[in-house]
């Protein structure tokens, strides 16, 4: 159940009183040939949601990777951003043509602790842009300089973190799981200090939008109800403009987010991932997965896996994503409640709506989440028993310690033919495990009239054959920065950018971990 109010939260800000820098940098008058077409919608709310300023030049900028295909879907020209001028842009040393660069003001709850300001203090967002498919999308570097926001940090980004983003975000969307993008990545020729002196980069993000929870709550903390209104029109526009024709849009927003949230969350566990930081100013209102820091991918199945170095509770544990969602989702529907108020006309309604809209992402997210795992077993119509069978084979392969990824991707090849099964079976360390739970298996099958051949080649579809392994992303990244060498994470791209497709000879890409390699601790970077 959610709290009227965030009670004893104090803050000495008022809503006005996000700082403002007073100098831009100006655009080349003389740069013509790269043009983004930005609008710039966000920038045009009041004052107190952001902070105008230009990135802080770097000395030496020199691109490491640009998303061509993309770019190109952004309606940008690639040549144009790879040229000396693309990338004093993509750099920040450059204020290009139309842009009119801010950092976003949020708040957050960090680990469940709530922070009334935190904003964006290495990241500022050059604008918005119409992709070919219709879609407004934000621009924003990362570790382009400190901001008003920044809390007496640098501002600034380590290469390691900026390639895992650029890796990791791109495998998620050709897994089809909706997520920010990686448009580029640069070096700067300046080191950051952070435990040593590492090369700087900066990241450039694609985002359906950079609107969180966290977002929302910094406008409910100061008790600023028309901020929180003027939000959440601008997150209808943005997002869910059916909205602003329902009887009761600030009900139908929160309801739209709650879903697109459980079916987030659902499509991270149906793949193994691991957000790390699951915190309410990582929670994008998109519905996108957001901020990738100390994110991993599952090997061997457990529930309780953490990766995350911050997370010692295990508070953002794989298995305790869907809850720590649904809270993340109460202090949403919190944050709104002054407009629910206005909506339903007094605080009770307001409350009672708010729950009965938070009372609905439990049944939402089990829906994706068994249909899902329905489509990784090759089941294409919907039985009783089915739950109960995912979760004996989840429970099998618990106890087995048997890779997540693999043991679904070889039940493709076992669906065709039995005789596959010894691929499978080879993962749990009792091989007769797997076997009693085939049986229920296959006679689950028999119900259904579709061929071997046909079941698996549905389930390839959903099975991935790779993943971003956490050795091949740690091994990557420390070629690239102990030697300069960024074959491997070309390598890693290219393989994890068609997961589905089976590709012999890469082996390497698909095994888990030897014990020698395996990391079991991954870092924020920040």
């Amino acid at each position: 159940m959610i709290r009227k109010q965030l009670a004893g939260i104090q803050t000495t800000m008022t809503s006005s009183d996000v700082p403002m820098i007073e100098s831009l940098g100006a655009p080349d008058s003389q740069f013509h040939s790269l043009r983004f077409g930005f609008e710039n919608t966000y920038a045009r709310l009041p004052q107190r949601f952001s902070a105008q300023l230009a990135p802080t030049p770097v000395a030496a900028p020199h691109l490491v990777k640009l998303n061509v295909e993309l770019a190109r879907s952004l309606g940008i020209d690639p040549d144009a951003l790879m040229s000396t001028q693309g990338v004093d842009i993509l750099a920040g040393n450059r204020v290009a043509e139309g842009s009119e660069p801010i950092a976003l003001a949020y708040a957050g709850h960090q680990f469940g602790h709530f922070v009334p300001q935190l904003g964006d203090g290495r990241a500022i967002l050059l604008g918005e842009v119409m992709g070919r498919d219709g879609v407004r999308y934000d621009i924003q570097l990362k570790g382009s300089g400190p901001t008003p926001f920044s809390r007496r940090g640098d501002g600034r980004a380590a290469l390691g973190p900026v390639l895992r983003e650029y890796i990791v975000s791109e495998a998620m969307a050709a897994l089809g799981v909706p997520t920010t993008r990686g448009l580029a990545a640069v070096i700067t020729g300046e080191r950051v200090l952070r435990e040593i002196a590492l090369p700087g980069a900066i990241f450039t993000r694609i985002a359906a939008s950079h609107l969180r929870v966290g977002t929302f709550e910094y406008f409910a903390a100061r008790g600023d109800t028309e901020g929180t209104r003027i939000l959440a029109d601008y997150a209808i526009f943005r997002h869910y403009p059916e909205a602003a024709h329902a009887k009761r849009p600030y009900r139908t927003l929160l309801d739209a987010v709650i879903t697109c949230q459980a079916r987030l969350i659902a499509r991270w566990i149906l793949i193994g991932f691991i957000h790390g930081v699951m915190n309410t100013d990582n929670t994008s209102i998109s519905g996108e997965t957001i901020d990738y820091g100390p994110c991993a991918f599952m090997e061997a199945y457990d529930p309780a896996t953490v990766f995350s170095s911050i997370d010692v509770n295990g508070r953002y544990a794989y298995g305790n994503q869907p809850r720590i969602a649904l809270w993340n989702l109460t202090r949403l529907a919190e944050a709104l409640l002054p407009v629910l108020q206005q909506e339903e006309g007094n605080d009770e309604a307001a409350l009672a709506s708010a729950n009965e809209a938070l009372a609905t992402f439990s049944h939402t997210f089990e829906h994706f989440r068994l249909a899902g795992f329905r489509r990784k077993l090759g089941l294409l119509s919907e039985r009783e028993g089915d739950l109960a069978l995912v979760q004996d084979l989840l429970d099998r392969m618990a106890n087995n310690g048997a890779d997540f990824t693999l043991t679904f991707r070889k039940l493709c090849n076992a669906a065709a033919s039995p005789e596959s099964d010894k691929d499978v079976r080879s993962l749990f360390t009792d091989p007769e495990t797997y076997d009693l739970w085939a049986i229920g298996w296959r006679l689950r099958q028999k119900e259904e009239s579709v061929s071997g051949v046909d079941r698996a080649e549905s389930m390839r579809k959903v099975n991935p054959a790779f993943i971003p392994r956490n050795h091949l992303v740690e091994g990557a990244i420390n070629a690239a920065v102990e030697r300069q060498d960024f074959q491997p994470f070309e390598e890693l791209l290219d393989i994890t950018s068609r997961p589905y497709d089976d590709k012999p000879g890469q082996e390497r890409y698909s095994s888990p971990a030897s014990p020698e390699e395996s990391v079991t601790q991954t870092f924020c970077g920040t």
